[in-house]
C-alpha cells in the first residue's frame, strides 16, 4: 500500500482576516480542526503543516503535526500552493505516493470525507481527485468585461425548462484534494491525468474567505460536525 502524506498550507499573511489559520474558530485555532481531523483520518502516514509564520508551526506542533518552515519567496500573496508542496518534496529525503492536500479554511470537512476520498482515488486507480459539490440550484451567470454584457453559463434563459432537466452541475470546493506526488514536480499541477471526483454535501462547499464567512461556518460547524464527528 503506497504512503499518504496529507499537507496542509497555512500563509501567515491574510489581508482579510488577520492571523485566519490561529483565529479561534468554535474555541480552538482555526488550523487545529483540519490537523486533528488528518491525524484521526485512517488513510494518513504522516502531516505536515507548511507555513512562513513561526507562531502557526509552533501551535501546528503542539497539536501534533509535523512541521516545515517555508520560504518568504514563496510566501506572498501570489504563490502557489504547488510551490509549497514542491518546496517539502525537494527537502526531505522520505517519500510519499500519494498526497492529500486539506486547507485549513474549509474546516466543515468530515474525517469520513478524507477517507472517503482516498478511497475513491484507490478504487478507480486515479491520478488525482477533488471534493465537490452539487450546484443544480444555481443558475450561473457572467459578465463580459469588455462589453458589460451579462450571459448564462449552465442554463438557457430563453429556455428555462425544468430543474429535473438541467444538466448536473459541480462546484470544485477546495476541500480536500488527493493526487499522486509526482504530478507536483512533472506537472506543476494537483489535478492532472485521469481526473475523479468525490462527492460532498452542498453545505460543505463554503470556506473562510471574509470576516462575514466566520459566524457562518462556526454555525454549520456546530450543527453538523462537531459533536458527531470525534474531534
Amino acid at each position: 500500500m503506497s504512503k499518504i502524506l496529507a499537507f496542509i498550507p497555512a500563509r501567515g499573511g491574510s489581508k482579510g482576516i488577520p492571523n485566519k489559520n490561529i483565529k479561534l474558530f468554535n474555541g480552538k485555532p482555526l488550523i487545529e480542526w483540519t490537523i486533528r481531523s488528518a491525524l484521526k483520518s485512517k488513510s494518513i502516514d504522516k502531516v505536515i503543516v507548511s507555513s512562513d509564520s513561526q507562531k502557526i508551526l509552533s501551535i501546528s506542533k503542539k497539536i501534533g503535526a509535523e512541521v516545515v518552515l517555508r520560504p518568504k519567496s514563496i510566501s506572498g500573496d501570489f504563490a502557489t500552493t504547488e510551490s509549497a508542496i514542491k518546496h517539502y518534496i525537494n527537502i526531505v529525503k522520505e517519500s510519499f505516493d500519494t498526497i492529500v492536500l486539506l486547507s485549513p479554511t474549509s474546516p466543515i470537512r468530515k474525517i469520513k470525507d478524507i477517507d472517503n476520498t482516498v478511497k475513491e482515488f484507490r478504487s478507480k486507480k486515479l491520478d488525482s481527485c477533488f471534493s465537490a459539490s452539487r450546484l443544480n440550484d444555481f443558475l450561473i451567470w457572467k459578465l463580459n468585461k469588455k462589453t458589460k454584457k451579462f450571459s448564462s453559463i449552465n442554463y438557457d434563459y430563453k429556455n428555462r425548462g425544468v430543474r429535473q432537466g438541467r444538466e448536473l452541475n459541480y462546484v470544485e470546493n477546495g476541500s480536500i484534494y488527493v493526487f499522486k506526488s509526482d504530478l507536483i514536480n512533472y506537472k506543476n499541477n494537483r489535478l492532472s491525468g485521469k481526473i475523479g471526483m468525490y462527492l460532498m454535501d452542498f453545505w460543505q462547499s463554503f470556506e473562510i474567505d471574509e470576516k462575514s464567512d466566520w459566524k457562518l461556518l462556526e454555525t454549520i460547524y456546530q450543527k453538523f460536525i462537531l459533536k458527531n464527528d470525534g474531534r
